[in-house]
């Protein structure tokens, strides 16, 4: 048995699978927010019921918003500011008493998916979430390519590729940098450039339901971020050649964009044809506790 637990800012998801992905056990608990030793007893605990209800002990992945530095062995990178300079793999280790695999969220969506989602079979595969933020990661061979810096993936704080005079220098990232991808393809970033452009204040599923209707100002700004995506994967498509990207987050569920993107993305990649394939995740929202479970291969 693997299990997998899912660390988010409201929430603690936690899942049991058996050696072919079903699923044995599953449930959700509160995030306790700001307390870090709270947050570690919650997930002991969530592993303790697991077990109690399947009467099997597993493996034990987990996947955090952030990652652990391989310099300090802490936690950086978190969107949950309390984890942040924490030895969170260590705390968990010692209290369970058994070795524990923590990864980034998105590199546990890329694996969910390269391993029994979306794109299984597939060698390379680029997993990328665009909600609130804008996260990657490389999943090769089933395995989550972590990186030296334990940043493998991290595609949103790059510069948009290929920049259009009137998108420079970009808008302030909250890294302190101007530009970053994240800034244009977040939900927060499309949101915040339509504002810029029509001065009105509105969601981005309310955008998007306005281009469907017609609405020129909003198809626009539709065919804007296509545009701007398609160049921004085409650079990773130029690094990493990945046979599958994989879309999750809020924005995955744009239809449009599996058709379009694709269609554009042809001018900035530096080959004669693309075979790269875009499409939506399996599994949905519960791709990052499956991938967190799937950080155990076959060996356990």
């Amino acid at each position: 048995m693997r299990i997998g637990i899912d660390l988010g800012g409201t929430k603690i998801e936690g899942i049991a699978l058996d050696d072919n992905g079903g699923i044995l056990y599953r449930e959700r608990i509160d995030t306790p927010r700001d307390d870090y030793r709270a947050t570690v007893d919650a997930i002991c605990q969530l592993i303790n019921t697991i077990e109690q209800q399947t009467n099997l002990q597993g493996s034990i992945g987990i996947g955090i918003p952030g990652t652990i530095s391989p310099a300090t062995g802490l936690v950086k990178n978190a969107n949950s500011t309390w984890l942040i300079g924490q030895p969170l793999n260590k705390d968990l280790e010692a209290q369970l008493q058994r070795p524990v695999r923590i990864a980034n969220d998105a590199n546990c969506f890329a694996v969910s998916e390269a391993v029994d989602g979306a794109a299984k079979g597939a060698e390379i595969v680029f997993g990328v979430i665009i909600g609130t933020g804008t996260g990657g990661g490389i999943c090769i061979n089933g395995k989550p390519l972590v990186g030296a810096n334990a940043i493998g993936g991290e595609w949103g704080h790059n510069p948009l590729p290929w920049p259009q005079p009137d998108e420079l220098p970009g808008p302030k990232c909250y890294c302190g940098l101007h530009g970053c991808i994240e800034t244009w393809l977040s939900g927060t970033g499309f949101t915040n450039r339509f504002r810029e452009y029509t001065g009105k204040s509105l969601r981005a599923p309310e955008i998007i339901a306005l281009a469907e209707q017609g609405d020129a100002q909003a198809e626009q700004a539709m065919q804007q971020y296509e545009q701007r995506m398609a160049r921004a994967l085409a650079s990773i498509i130029n690094v990493i050649d990945p046979q599958v990207i994989v879309l999750g987050g809020g924005m995955s569920n744009v239809q449009r964009l599996y058709d379009a993107v694709p269609r554009l993305w042809g001018e900035y990649v530096f080959s004669d044809r693309v075979d790269t394939k875009l499409i939506p995740p399996k599994h949905g929202d519960s791709s990052g506790v499956r991938g967190a479970a799937w950080l155990w291969g076959k060996e356990p």
